[in-house]
């Protein structure tokens, strides 16, 4: 599978492992949720990660979004589909095939978080945008907040741009 956007630069020679991918993206009170990371290098994602086996991308998404953050979430609609390139924390070269999905939030358990170095923050969608480690992610949120269905999430408001 070959997505149609690509992001992040290809190192000439290496093989790049293909990893389907899903992340979310949930707002409250205005707020979208993060992941921020913290190894070597601390960085913020969205919430989400690899689609294991047989699972659906929303299977994954509701498994990734416990794991790091203990939100239990319903995915909504896919917004966005975008490759990546990166290299792993163990420096082992991927490429992320993922579909980004608007979600809701439909309660937090933070004693079901498995992942200890992934700290939920809720962050102003803008600060987020400019924030996010990869391309790709960020892509994602503008395409969101441009998205027609964005306008609110359970009648929340999302903050848009006054230019």
């Amino acid at each position: 599978m070959t997505p149609s956007l690509q992001f992040g630069t290809a190192d000439p020679g290496v093989l790049y492992q293909l990893r389907p991918a899903v992340f979310g993206l949930v707002v409250d009170d205005g707020r979208l949720a993060c992941v921020r990371v913290t190894r070597d290098i601390p960085y913020l994602d969205l919430p989400g990660g690899a689609v294991d086996g047989d699972e659906s991308e929303e299977q994954a998404l509701v498994r990734e979004f416990i794991e790091e953050t203990g939100m239990t979430v319903r995915p909504l609609d896919r917004v966005a589909e975008a490759g990546q390139f990166f290299r792993r924390s163990d420096d082992a070269p991927v490429n992320n095939l993922a579909g980004f999905w608007l979600c809701e939030r439909l309660s937090i358990a933070p004693d079901r978080k498995v992942e200890a170095d992934h700290e939920l923050v809720w962050l102003d969608p803008l600060t987020a945008l400019a924030g996010l480690r990869h391309d790709a992610h960020a892509w994602a949120v503008a395409t969101w907040l441009r998205h027609p269905s964005s306008a609110t999430i359970r009648n929340t408001p999302v903050p848009r741009p006054l230019f």
